[in-house]
C-alpha cells in the first residue's frame, strides 16, 4: 500500500498526524494562546502560558535533537531561509493578536471549535484563510512586497538564535539549542500550578512532540523522496487559505503537509469534543459579535502573512528552531492581544 502513496501523500498523512494530536490538545488539554493571554492578564493565571512555554521547550529540545542526529537540515526550513525583518515581526504580530482578540480564536483554535460544532468558527475560518491569499498572492500582494518583501538568506549565518551563539562561542549548534530547551522546560515547571496537573504537562508534551513530528516526517519524506518537498511544520495562517484552495481545485492540486494538517486539527478536535461530551451546534446570534469576528478574522489573515507566521507557525514551529523572528512576533503578538482584549473588556476609557 505505501508503494502506491506518493510523497504529497505521505507529507499530507504526516500533517494529519500531528494535527490530530494537536487538535485533542486544544479539546482535552485545553491548549490555547488567547486563553493564555487572558488567563494572564484577567484570570490571575499562568497556566496555560506555562503550558505554551513547556511546549516550546519540548519542540526545541526534539527539533535539535533531529539536527544532531542528520535528520534534519534546519536550513531548509522557511523560517530559517528568508531574511528576518524586524518591523515585519513587529506590525505582523500586532495586527494578528489584535485580530485574535477581536475574533475571540486564531486559526488554530478556530479549526479546534470548528470540530466542537461552533460554526462562529467556521466563519473564522474562511476569511482568515481568503485574507491571507489575498496579501499572499492577491490583490494587496504588490502592496506587501513594495513594505515586506521576503528575500532568501544570502549570508552563511541563519536567522537563527543558536547558530548566532555558536557563531559566537564556537559551541556545537545542537548543545545551545538543547541547553535553551532544557531552560525553557525548567522554567515552565517552576510553576507550582504547572506541575500539580498532571494532564495539563501530558498536552503540553504532546504538543511539543506534534511540531517535531512535522519536521522529522517532511525530512524523511525531503531526503528518500522522489521529489523534493519543503522541510515544514504546523502553523495556521497560509495553510488555511491553501486547504481552501485544495479542497475548490483538488483535481488540479496536489495534496500537502498543510491539508492534512488542518484536516488533522478539526479531527482531533471533534474526537476530543465526543470524549468530553462537548460537542454541540454553536451560531451567532448578534449580527455586531459577528461582524467583529470577520473583521478580526481578515486582520488576523494579513498580520500573519506579514509577520511569516501565527501562534502556531511563528510561536512554536518558528520557535523550536530558535529563529531570531520567533521571540520578537510572539510578544508583538501578545501585546497586540492585549490591546484587543482591553478595547473588548473595559473599552478605551480614559483613567480617572
Amino acid at each position: 500500500m505505501f508503494d502506491m502513496l506518493t510523497e504529497h501523500h505521505l507529507a499530507a498523512i504526516a500533517g494529519l498526524v500531528g494535527g490530530i494530536l494537536l487538535g485533542l490538545a486544544a479539546r482535552l488539554g485545553r491548549f490555547c494562546t488567547l486563553g493564555a493571554i487572558e488567563d494572564v492578564l484577567y484570570g490571575g493565571s499562568t497556566l496555560r502560558m506555562r503550558m505554551w512555554i513547556l511546549a516550546i521547550g519540548v519542540a526545541v529540545i526534539g527539533s535539535f535533537s533531529l539536527i544532531a542526529a542528520g535528520l534534519m537540515d534546519e536550513s531548509e526550513s522557511f523560517y530559517l531561509s528568508i531574511r528576518w525583518m524586524p518591523l515585519a515581526s513587529i506590525i505582523g504580530g500586532l495586527m494578528f493578536g489584535y485580530g485574535m482578540a477581536l475574533s475571540g480564536n486564531c486559526g488554530y483554535g478556530a479549526i479546534a471549535r470548528l470540530g466542537g460544532g461552533d460554526l462562529r468558527s467556521f466563519v473564522i475560518v474562511l476569511v482568515m484563510g481568503v485574507s491571507t491569499y489575498v496579501v499572499l498572492s492577491g490583490p494587496l500582494a504588490p502592496l506587501r512586497n513594495f513594505f515586506f518583501e521576503q528575500h532568501q538568506v544570502t549570508t552563511d549565518i541563519p536567522p537563527g538564535l543558536a547558530h548566532h551563539a555558536a557563531a559566537l562561542t564556537g559551541l556545537p549548534l545542537h548543545t545551545i539549542g538543547l541547553t535553551v530547551g532544557a531552560v525553557l522546560v525548567i522554567a515552565a515547571l517552576c510553576g507550582r500550578e504547572l506541575r500539580q496537573d498532571k494532564s495539563a504537562v501530558f498536552w503540553s508534551v504532546i504538543v511539543g512532540l506534534a511540531i517535531v513530528s512535522g519536521w522529522g516526517l517532511t525530512s524523511e519524506v525531503n531526503q528518500t523522496g522522489f521529489e523534493a518537498l519543503p522541510v515544514v511544520s504546523h502553523s495556521f495562517s497560509a495553510p488555511l487559505g491553501e486547504t481552501i484552495l485544495w479542497t475548490m481545485t483538488g483535481s488540479l492540486r496536489p495534496l500537502s503537509f498543510a491539508v492534512g494538517s488542518i484536516a488533522g486539527v478539526w479531527a482531533g478536535a471533534f474526537i476530543g469534543s465526543l470524549i468530553k461530551g462537548h460537542f454541540r451546534w454553536e451560531a451567532c446570534e448578534d449580527p455586531r459579535e459577528l461582524r467583529r469576528q470577520i473583521v478580526g478574522a481578515g486582520i488576523m489573515g494579513a498580520g500573519a502573512v506579514i509577520a511569516m507566521g501565527c501562534t502556531v507557525g511563528q510561536g512554536l514551529s518558528a520557535f523550536s528552531l530558535l529563529a531570531v523572528s520567533a521571540p520578537v512576533t510572539f510578544l508583538a503578538i501578545f501585546a497586540g492581544a492585549a490591546i484587543g482584549l482591553r478595547q473588548l473588556i473595559e473599552g478605551f476609557r480614559p483613567a480617572e
